[in-house]
């Protein structure tokens, strides 16, 4: 049984939504008979994703698919307004817009700044530009903000990234107490917290998904799972028991062995303990 708000009629709006986990969160959105609207910067990529819903609608009339550059508080609140205009009230807000270009502490200024915009400020403009609206409709509303693994364990080799995603964990935490204590509020926010899911963001060149990596499709099955219970914190488990690092985690952990420095042990062992204490729950 879906959660209440994920219903046939309602509106869900997705961020990131021309590939990956957006694209898969849309399609499940469209089986539950949801109006979903696509948001993303890439055009072409957007098309091809609305193609994608619409098959999995039925119908044209409920999927709308609008070019979005989330790092941009007047895109967002432009998304805003053509939503609704179209569609009225919005009852999922999916900020999942997310890039990886890579980043080093002195490294290109553009990178950092990109990164950041996306990732981060992202999240916040389409909260702040959405929220105030989900909050006046007075109908039960969630929204969901796509943060990651590496925002908890912040693992060396990008630190824009892991910043950003930190930055969304914090942030989301904030917004579900200012929700939780806004007189009327039907709405509530949601942390998506995926390890590794094989997207495009993450191929790298790759063309099969590597053995421990999640789909993007596992990643939402398990995400509406969540919803469902009314989890706060979606953390999605490793798939194998062991928790086997992708091919980065694994150099990363070469080279701490071969220049002597600590190992990474303690994320695993920090993030064994908190994996173990959630399934207790």
């Amino acid at each position: 049984m879906a959660h209440p708000v994920l219903k046939s009629g309602n509106v869900a709006v997705v961020t990131g939504a021309a590939s990956g986990i957006g694209q898969a969160a849309s399609r499940a959105f469209a089986r539950l008979g949801m109006k979903v609207i696509l948001a993303d910067i890439s055009e072409d990529r957007l098309e091809e994703a609305r193609a994608a819903v619409v098959a999995e609608a039925g119908s044209e009339k409920d999927v709308f698919a609008v070019t979005t550059d989330v790092a941009s508080l007047a895109s967002l609140e432009g998304l805003r307004d053509t939503v609704h205009a179209r569609f009225g009230k919005v009852h999922v807000l999916m900020n999942n817009a997310g890039i990886q270009p890579g980043s080093q502490i002195f490294g290109a200024q553009e990178n950092w700044d990109r990164v950041l915009g996306v990732n981060l400020m992202g999240v916040i403009h389409g909260s702040r530009a959405f929220g105030p609206s989900m909050l006046a409709h007075g109908e039960p509303a969630l929204i969901i903000n796509t943060g990651s693994k590496q925002g908890i364990t912040t693992p060396p080799g990008d630190p824009a990234y892991n910043i950003a995603k930190a930055g969304v964990k914090a942030f989301t935490e904030a917004l579900e107490h200012e929700l939780r204590n806004t007189a009327g509020s039907a709405v509530s926010a949601h942390l998506l917290i995926p390890g590794f899911v094989f997207t495009p963001l993450t191929a790298n060149g790759r063309t099969e998904k590597p053995a421990g990596a999640w789909t993007p499709e596992e990643t939402v099955d398990f995400m509406l799972k969540s919803l469902e219970r009314g989890d706060f914190y979606i953390l999605c488990p490793d798939n194998e028991v062991t928790r086997a690092l992708d091919e980065k985690r694994i150099a990363w952990a070469a080279g701490d062995i071969i220049e002597n420095r600590p190992p990474l042990s303690r994320w695993h062992k920090d993030y064994g303990e908190a994996f173990a204490a959630y399934l207790k729950r």
